[in-house]
């Protein structure tokens, strides 16, 4: 199994200055939403974003060296990564994040959102300072994303005639974009040109789809001690992944239990066993590899370093995560 550490290795110094740096970003002019913003900090993340940029800047950057340009972009990517969740996490009334209660649970839903929208509004300002209008535009973007993808995910809910197109977009939308527009802002600072900013945006893309498609076979897979909330949520939120969609190309009779929300006793249960019962677990995996591939293949235009070792050594973690 490829260990975590072997790629974070290089950016552990990075990532332990901002976990520090993080909570006095947000400030204690509201005590309360700061609060509730840090109780995310503190859950146990990997910090798997400001680790792309720190690395893609070390990839990048005269002499491997990030600068604090750098530092501040990985920041503000973990800023806008944790409003995201909040935000999230009151949508699906999630009670469970990283086996964590969440802030909706903890705080209630009022002060979740608030919460959000106060990192949302933090990294907008400390984005703003970097002074670099291709990277205001960049992350810019991203939250645009954001708000895309969750009106998607509402609109298509329980929407049996979902294509892989669809999924696909919205996965970038929720997921992928904020890897990938992270990654060209982390470049730009780097001052490289242009066709390394768009491999390392390509590079973030894949690797962001691949990522959230085994995050989307775990609903499936893991415990809810490994998986860190319930198993199969997404599902009975109608939220349509990859295995359930394809499962719908082997199983009829799981259209009409979709269909109907799953509201009589059972046909949840029932949904679940013609899942396990199809191929559609193996066919996300290797859907999941075929992305995580053309992530690996895109860090060719860099050149040889311990940065972009470790970048491709991020795309066999998150394969092997569903081992």
């Amino acid at each position: 199994m490829v260990s975590s550490a072997s790629f974070f290795a290089l950016v552990e110094d990075d990532l332990e200055q901002l976990s520090d740096n993080l909570v006095n970003l947000v400030g204690a002019s509201h005590p309360d939403l700061a609060k509730a913003a840090e109780h995310l900090f503190k859950a146990g993340g990997k910090h798997l974003r400001p680790a792309l940029v720190m690395l893609v800047s070390r990839a990048t950057a005269p002499g491997g060296e990030p600068t604090p340009r750098h530092r501040r972009l990985a920041e503000i990517t973990e800023m806008i990564h944790t409003a995201s969740l909040i935000h999230d996490d009151v949508i699906d009334q999630a009670l469970l994040r990283r086996s964590q209660p969440t802030v909706n649970a903890l705080f209630g839903d009022k002060v979740a959102v608030l919460a959000g929208d106060f990192l949302f509004a933090k990294s907008s300002i400390y984005l703003a300072r970097l002074r670099d209008l291709e990277v205001v535009e960049l992350l810019s973007t991203v939250i645009d994303h954001f708000g895309e993808g969750e009106i998607r995910q509402m609109m298509q809910a329980f929407d049996t005639k979902l294509t892989f197109e669809d999924y696909l977009e919205k996965s970038f939308y929720k997921t992928a974009s904020l890897m990938a527009h992270s990654c060209r802002a982390a470049a730009v600072l780097s001052a490289v040109p242009e066709p390394l900013c768009a491999a390392v945006y390509q590079f973030g893309h894949h690797f962001g789809t691949a990522f959230q498609i085994v995050d989307d076979l775990l609903d499936f897979t893991a415990s809810i001690e490994t998986l860190g909330k319930p198993v199969a949520s997404d599902l009975a939120n109608g939220h349509l992944t990859a295995p359930v969609l394809y499962a719908l190309q082997e199983q009829p009779e799981l259209e009409a239990l979709i269909q109907d929300r799953f509201e009589q006793p059972g046909t949840f249960e029932r949904a679940l066993d013609l899942i396990y019962q199809s191929r559609s677990l193996e066919l996300t995996r290797s859907l999941a590899q075929a992305q995580a591939l053309a992530a690996k293949q895109c860090l060719e235009a860099l050149p040889p370093s311990e940065a972009r070792q470790s970048l491709r050594g991020m795309s066999d973690y998150v394969l092997d995560r569903v081992h």
